[in-house]
């Protein structure tokens, strides 16, 4: 039996990279004869021609295992999908656009059959971002990794390959709210590290915004630290020491001074600036608070409209030899 691989690419708008995609794919997998492929393709709600364009690569390519979302659910929802049907001895999360370049797989599976269980790509270079995602990027990483006991990898996606029981782990993490780049680094398990240059989409524009990233990172802090809580309780005092001291201030300049009249717009600042501190750190109570009530819901993390599953014949074509011999 060969071994089995399995790619887990998620696609939302994607039109104009499927068929060049799963063309390249192909190409690495006749270059690959010693291992069995399949793709599960998950399309994330797409408006555009995707999923036709996507049936459309399952009547080339019956490797193809096809899964329609019922909505846009996001792409870390998406990833949990495909990962939850991946079947393969190793499985690789990789982007539909192009970027993440299918011919690393090779290197990948020959540092999986040396023993490694997370084979990571580190992009070596940020040409395709722009000057504030770069520097947004690299503060969030290092924040990130400050604050919580999980690091994740600077420089590292979703690009990566890994072993059976690697998502085995992962499949038995329960939280509906998934920073997936966070889940990777938690389970562990034996990882190496290759580089790789990432390479611009082939087509159309990446459907990630200021917004999204934002809410992206707040994920990813508040998933895996409690550190902005503990801030605010030192925050509070030391706001309270400087209370305390002004007071003490007041104090002397009246016990020298005499009476002290205090002006309007001190009070003003001074209330508007606890009022600010105040209302900063329920806010970062509610970004908890939110999450444990979507937690605790307990709704699925997808819903699937529609699915084809790959013919199996294909997935083990050892096998089909073997019944034709028999035949």
């Amino acid at each position: 039996m060969k071994k089995r691989v399995s790619l887990v690419a998620p696609f939302y708008n994607e039109s104009g990279n499927v068929l060049e995609f799963f063309r390249r794919v192909a190409v690495v997998a006749d270059s690959l004869p010693q291992y069995a492929f399949e793709v599960i393709a998950v399309n994330d709600g797409s408006r555009d021609a995707t999923w036709n364009e996507l049936l459309e690569a399952r009547s080339r390519h019956p490797w193809v295992h096809l899964v329609d979302l019922s909505r846009n659910f996001g792409k870390e929802a998406a990833l949990t999908a495909g990962l939850d049907r991946a079947r393969g001895d190793a499985v690789v999360p990789i982007d539909s656009d192009l970027q993440h370049p299918p011919e690393l797989l090779g290197e990948m599976l020959a540092q999986w059959e040396q023993g490694a269980e997370v084979v990571l790509g580190r992009r070596t270079d940020r040409d395709t971002d722009g000057r504030l995602q770069k520097i947004s990027a690299t503060s969030f990483y290092r924040f990130h990794n400050m604050i919580s006991n999980v690091k994740v990898p600077m420089d590292v996606g979703d690009f990566r390959l890994m072993d059976r029981r690697v998502v085995q782990a992962l499949r038995l993490l329960p939280e509906n709210h998934r920073f997936m780049k966070g889940l990777f680094a938690w389970v562990g398990f034996r990882t190496v590290t290759i580089p790789y240059t990432i390479a611009k989409r082939h087509a159309g524009k990446s459907n990630f915004n200021g917004w999204k990233l934002w809410n992206l990172a707040l994920e990813g802090i508040t998933s895996f630290s409690t550190a902005p809580l503990k801030i605010w309780t030192y925050v509070g005092l030391g706001v309270s020491a400087l209370a305390l001291l002004y007071a003490a201030v007041i104090v002397l300049r009246t016990v020298v001074q005499g009476i002290d009249v205090p002006g309007y717009a001190s009070l003003m600042v001074s209330g508007m600036f606890l009022g600010g501190v105040q209302l900063i750190g329920i806010g970062v109570l509610g970004e908890y608070v939110g999450r444990i009530y979507h937690e605790v819901k307990r709704r699925p993390v997808y819903l699937v409209r529609e699915e084809h599953e790959f013919e199996r014949a294909v997935l083990h074509p050892v096998r089909q030899e073997r019944e034709l011999e028999r035949a």
